[in-house]
């Protein structure tokens, strides 16, 4: 007999699955619109991939494996619908995939299936997490994530040390997943790996970011780019730095590729990932750039400054003061659906236009690196604006 919790839970599951997620009207910052609702969070994940129904094997209605957080998802427009491939965080720090799937993109996901689960092939591998689903011109949707596993070098008390690689699946129907071999590059350490979307000189273009440690850069200098031939060998000869980090920037500390860039008239945009060092931690904030459309590997345009950044409530999770992207996508209409994690907590979507978003990418001044500098520009764009009040009276 099902336990008459379960139906308690179920209903309130239901309400929350069912909530309209409005646009965030305290917010403007002329490229996104922030929703107030998360799109994803912990009390999303189904009452029955948590607790056994059964009145006579749960009689107190315990839940027998718990969820921490729900966040870093993977996106994809496929078969009209709008579909996360979210990072589900267990109690036991142990993060595994599972789909979620939504009629409009910003409100109604709700999990389908089951957990992702795979064949076995790298039996050192602990923990999954931070995947990237690109459909690619040869078919195949592709999801890269961080293969996370204990470094067979560290001293026997050393019960922290990790490497991480990338790993690699491929389905083509958000059902059966084949997991591929480890992407193989020249450093050690490898997070924040996507691909791009189409063959560039007929090979695959990686976006990574190589690292000596599994926390620290060490010679990784910022976001990289390199080449393989096949997905069931890939190995990358040599990583060339495509965006560095630099000194005093949103990006000072270290920098990594979100979701896979998106297609617009004028370029490759790409939304990444920036990390500072401050008296209180570090802080994730969202930034982007363009690459060429007949070079993704030169960069071309880069607005100062952050994007997005945490504010509020999303300043307060498990990671506080963080802002985090896997997952972007483009519908038919041209609308973009960012999704964003914030804290490692619960995740989010801001949407807007690919015109919108074009203009903010292009048509923004970029860096200027030294705060006279950055003050030079504040003040022509005051005096352009005391000129044009002055032309409008």
């Amino acid at each position: 007999m099902i336990h008459p919790m379960y139906f308690k839970l179920k209903k309130a599951e239901n309400r929350l699955v069912a909530r309209k997620n409005p646009i965030d009207r305290t917010f403007y910052n002329g490229v996104f619109d922030r929703h107030v609702i998360p799109v994803l969070t912990a009390a999303h994940v189904p009452v029955e991939w948590r607790f056994d129904l059964e009145e006579t094997t749960n009689p107190h209605f315990i839940e027998r494996l718990g969820v921490n957080a729900v966040f870093n998802a993977g996106a994809i427009f496929h078969d009209g619908a709008y579909w996360l491939m979210a990072r589900v965080e267990g109690t036991d720090r142990k993060s595994f995939f599972a789909l979620a799937k939504s009629a409009d993109g910003a409100s109604g996901f709700r999990f389908v299936g089951a957990p992702i689960v795979w064949d076995d092939l790298e039996t050192t591998e602990t923990n999954v997490y931070d995947i990237r689903l690109v459909k690619h011109e040869d078919g195949w949707i592709y999801g890269i994530y961080c293969s996370e596993r204990k470094d067979p070098e560290a001293a026997p008390s050393d019960t922290a040390a990790a490497i991480a690689k990338a790993g690699v699946l491929r389905t083509r129907d958000l059902v059966h997943f084949e997991r591929l071999p480890d992407l193989q590059t020249p450093l050690p350490q490898q997070r924040n790996v996507t691909l791009h979307p189409t063959f560039v000189g007929g090979r695959y273009l990686l976006y990574t970011r190589p690292q000596d440690g599994f926390v620290d850069t060490g010679k990784g200098g910022g976001i990289a780019y390199g080449f393989i031939d096949d997905f069931c060998d890939p190995v990358i000869k040599e990583e060339f730095l495509l965006d560095a980090k630099r000194y005093h920037t949103v990006y000072e500390l270290k920098n990594g590729a979100g979701p896979s860039p998106i297609k617009s008239d004028r370029g490759w945009i790409h939304i990444a990932h920036g990390v500072r060092t401050t008296a209180a931690g570090l802080r994730y904030v969202l930034y982007a750039f363009a690459t060429a459309l007949d070079d993704p590997t030169k960069v071309i345009a880069k607005p100062s400054g952050y994007l997005l950044a945490p504010q509020g409530a999303e300043r307060v999770g498990d990671v506080s003061n963080v802002l985090f992207s896997n997952g972007v996508i483009v519908d038919d209409d041209g609308r973009v659906f960012l999704y964003y994690a914030s804290s490692d907590t619960r995740l989010h979507v801001a949407t807007t236009t690919m015109t919108r978003l074009t203009d903010y990418v292009f048509n923004n001044p970029p860096e200027a690196f030294r705060s006279l500098d950055s003050a030079k520009q504040r003040k022509a764009l005051a005096a352009a604006n005391e000129a044009a009040k002055k032309g409008a009276r």
